[in-house]
């Protein structure tokens, strides 16, 4: 993965717009919170192979973490904190966030295909 370049990232979101796409998302600070401070707590979410439509997605940030939105017909999906993106077997947009150690927060990804891995 590279840092996340907006124009391109933003390029490449607008290909999937008003297609049926798979979706994956996750947040997660895992065993990080707990394990290094007993008090805090564990928290994260997982949602895979999500099939949406979306009309609009955007990115935003300030050179450091961006937030992706893609707005659906009924709703909204977006992912705050992500750093990084790459594009994986020519059709799968993956970003994520990761933090100072560089330990994986957040997860985003968008394909045409469903993720198998």
């Amino acid at each position: 993965m590279k840092p996340i370049e907006i124009k391109k990232v933003q390029n490449t979101l607008n290909k999937y717009k008003d297609k049926e796409v798979y979706v994956h998302l996750e947040t997660t600070n895992g065993a990080y919170a707990s394990h290094f401070n007993d008090k805090a707590y564990n928290v994260g979410a997982y949602i895979r192979n999500a099939k949406v439509r979306f009309n609009q997605a955007k990115i935003i940030g300030d050179g450091k973490s961006y937030r992706v939105g893609l707005k659906m017909e009924i709703g909204w999906i977006y992912a705050e904190g992500l750093t990084d993106w790459t594009i994986h077997e020519e059709t799968k947009l993956l970003m994520a966030g990761h933090d100072r150690e560089g330990r994986l927060m957040v997860s985003l990804e968008i394909s045409d295909t469903p993720f198998s891995y």
